[in-house]
């Protein structure tokens, strides 16, 4: 990803991003425990990042990441292209 701030990204965006690469399903409370952010901020940036696609809700606080997202990460799509999803 670019060194500019992007319009809507927030500067831990990109290490939940990283963080929700496990195989696993994350919750902000696993964003909180990596020391990433509060739990009630990594809440609200992972329903930021779901609005967009490049997180994926399974239930209500249960998120991972999606092939955008990995898109994103490597560099291949610009995050101030996205759209907020409906």
């Amino acid at each position: 990803m670019s060194e500019d701030t992007d319009d809507w990204m927030a500067p831990p965006d990109e290490y939940i991003l990283e963080e929700m690469q496990s195989d696993d399903v994350f919750s902000p409370t696993h964003i909180e425990e990596a020391d990433i952010c509060r739990g009630p901020d990594a809440a609200y940036r992972c329903r930021e990042l779901a609005k967009r696609g490049l997180l994926r809700k399974h239930a209500p606080g249960l998120y991972d990441i999606t092939d955008l997202g990995e898109r994103v990460l490597e560099g291949s799509v610009d995050p101030d292209e996205l759209e907020v999803e409906d």
